[in-house]
């Protein structure tokens, strides 16, 4: 058996999705499979160093995970590594472009979570930087391997939607301010001092959850809000929150169809998931969550009557049907680490790289100039 292995730093995954999703639920995964299977003589096996600020953390991070991995706190003495050829960044936003920067320049293949910076200025010189150095270079984009997006797209690629009218998304839930329930995400997230705010993380979803599923994002209108102003950090201390905590987004296409997303963490769920898309056709309809995804044929639409004198006649979550899966489907963060590690070593294709990176960041800074502007913001292409 042939065994590739690839050095891995992995910077900032003592975080909640740093640890959870990228170390736990996807390399230490990805090892205890016993690496990417290439062929049956072939597998691909990556090898993570920690690398953080906190030895301690660090520690517990890797037996959390159940990997014998290395650790240190020497960035720059491990981007001098050979080893290591990856370098894969998970810190928060304000600390990425300068780490990722070092990294390009000791010759690092690039992977990191999104958003890569918090304008779209910097994110767009991380993608020349990259390109010009000859590294290769992927962002997150984690949504697009979810199971219900996967069934939407089996939907989309079969024509059941007819023409596609419109798009309506609904993510968020209530994080709790800190003062007696802990809050769920972290203090950096409601100060826009530290690169928080919710337009910033979620637009950058949206731009590539659009731009790969209905049509490219043509124009952006939005209204941010931030509805909980004071809240509490980890020490038990209050803090204003300084960064929007709601967006509420209208996207125009190149395709015509029209998209609107509701993103908040001041919101209390009363729907099938955290987060739901709603695809309304001409011949169908579809929602889907995180998993799942049920649909309505035409043929199987009822045709209600307004009349509020009388209690409503038709259970509108009858006549849904559940798409099922046709593949197995594993977890999205886990299946892109995958295919970026036969993009380092098989050199397959890999079309989400910085560039989509800086496209995000491109539409959560022009939905923030929307905000301030309270006008329609059209989006200019980046060159390659």
């Amino acid at each position: 058996m042939q065994t590739t292995r690839v050095g891995i730093i992995m910077n900032g995954v003592t975080g909640r999705m740093g640890a959870n999703q990228h170390l736990a639920r996807s390399v230490a995964a990805i090892m205890r499979q016993g690496g990417v299977k290439v062929s049956d003589d072939h597998v691909i096996m990556p090898d993570p160093i920690l690398v953080g600020r906190s030895e301690a953390k660090l520690r517990a991070t890797a037996q959390m995970a159940g990997v014998n991995s290395k650790i240190t706190t020497d960035l720059a003495g491990v981007l001098a590594d050979p080893q290591y050829s990856v370098y894969f960044d998970a810190q928060s936003t304000d600390r990425r472009v300068n780490a990722v920067q070092q990294a390009i320049a000791a010759g690092k293949h690039i992977y990191c979570e999104k958003p890569t910076a918090a304008d779209t200025v910097s994110a767009y010189q991380l993608y020349q930087s990259a390109k010009k150095a000859g590294v290769k270079n992927g962002v997150v984009q984690d949504k697009l391997w979810l199971p219900g997006i996967i069934k939407l797209r089996q939907l989309i690629a079969t024509g059941f939607f007819g023409e596609i009218l419109s798009v309506r998304g609904e993510f968020g839930y209530w994080v709790f301010e800190g003062d007696n329930i802990p809050p769920q995400r972290p203090s950096w997230n409601y100060r826009a001092e530290d690169a928080g705010g919710i337009i910033i993380d979620m637009l950058c979803h949206w731009r590539y959850l659009l731009d790969n599923v209905f049509g490219k994002v043509k124009a952006v209108s939005c209204l941010g809000a931030t509805h909980i102003k004071r809240r509490w950090d980890e020490s038990g201390k209050p803090y204003t929150a300084t960064a929007d905590d709601s967006a509420y987004a209208t996207f125009e296409l190149d395709n015509g169809i029209i998209a609107h997303f509701n993103s908040s963490w001041s919101v209390r769920v009363r729907r099938d998931d955290l987060l739901t898309l709603q695809v309304d056709g001409t011949r169908g309809s579809a929602v889907a969550g995180l998993r799942n995804c049920v649909s309505q044929q035409y043929n199987n639409t009822p045709r209600p009557v307004w009349n509020p004198d009388i209690d409503q006649p038709i259970n509108f979550y009858d006549n849904w049907a559940q798409v099922p899966a046709q593949r197995p489907m594993d977890n999205a963060f886990k299946v892109q680490w995958e295919l970026f590690l036969r993009h380092v070593v098989l050199d397959e294709p890999f079309p989400w790289n910085l560039l989509e990176a800086a496209k995000g960041v491109q539409l959560a800074e022009q939905g923030m100039q929307s905000w301030k502007k309270r006008a329609w913001v059209n989006l200019e292409p980046l060159a390659e």
